[in-house]
């Protein structure tokens, strides 16, 4: 089983920003997981909840 979160230089790498931007993206969708009630932890994001938010799929009519 893979590791369930990503740290700030997966999040960098995969969306080809700097580390800084990264670390700002994990706070906005950490803050989110939070709002919903989730436990979350500090430099790192929930690999399931990044690519839901990121990756979202296309709207079927």
């Amino acid at each position: 089983m893979g590791n369930k979160f990503m740290n700030v230089e997966e999040v960098a790498d995969e969306l080809g920003v700097s580390v800084s931007y990264a670390y700002k993206l994990i706070r906005k969708l950490n803050k989110e997981l939070r709002e919903k009630g989730y436990i979350t932890i500090a430099g790192r994001i929930n690999r399931h909840y990044f690519n839901e938010r990121v990756y979202p799929e296309e709207r079927r009519d």
